[in-house]
């Protein structure tokens, strides 16, 4: 395939070589692209991502970090960070983390994480407004095979996160977060249905009360 001569499908998994969707993934055209690779399939979304995602993705990275600092857990976060399984699998969350021992295993100067060389990251997040079914779907699917251990979607529509334990290469709805022991997904949920009639700093002022009662 040339992408030079074929106008590439965005917003929707695609059936390709990995050789041609590294191809595509790397002209320069596509570099502010998200790219996804599964199963023999390429998914590749482009900006502009409106205010709402902008700003649910702003607030799920900053609870998890309040979070963290409270409970004094470990964590190092990836914004938009490429993990690659050469040949099988590319993803590119729009938030990630590793948690807990790991937290430490990706030293700087590290470009693209090689899952060949380094595990999986323990939490993947999703903001989804228009990409609610794939992210339910098909990189569940991604996930699972790729065996993170947490896997949230932060649905923008319904003001709620849908969050999955990753097992066994499969995945179940939980409430309460097995990789942040002692955050309730509820908590999470409240804190956003908030940011619809206060601004951000308010909203952490609450989170923060939140989990220092725990």
């Amino acid at each position: 395939m040339n992408e030079t001569q074929t106008q590439i499908p965005t917003d929707t998994w695609v059936t390709i070589t990995w050789d041609e969707y590294i191809q595509i993934i790397e002209n320069p055209a596509y570099e502010k692209a998200k790219g996804y690779y599964h199963d023999g399939r390429m998914r590749i979304e482009m900006p502009p991502v409106g205010n709402d995602h902008a700003s649910d993705h702003t607030v799920v990275i900053s609870a998890v970090a309040l979070f963290s600092a409270v409970k004094n857990i470990n964590l190092d976060g990836k914004d938009n960070c490429t993990y690659r399984k050469i040949g099988f699998d590319d993803c590119q969350p729009d938030a990630s983390y590793y948690i807990g021992d790991s937290a430490s295993v990706v030293p700087y100067g590290t470009s693209i994480i090689n899952l060949d060389i380094y595990p999986p990251p323990t939490l993947v997040i999703e903001v989804a407004k228009s990409s609610l079914s794939d992210d339910k779907g098909e990189k569940r699917i991604l996930y699972e095979a790729l065996g993170v251990a947490e896997y949230w979607i932060v649905d923008v529509q319904n003001v709620q996160i849908i969050a999955f334990a990753i097992e066994n290469g499969g995945s179940r709805r939980i409430n309460q977060s097995q990789v942040l022991p002692g955050l309730a997904i509820s908590v999470l949920n409240e804190a956003f249905q908030r940011t619809r009639r206060m601004n951000q700093g308010q909203v952490y002022t609450w989170l923060l009360s939140q989990f220092q009662a725990l």
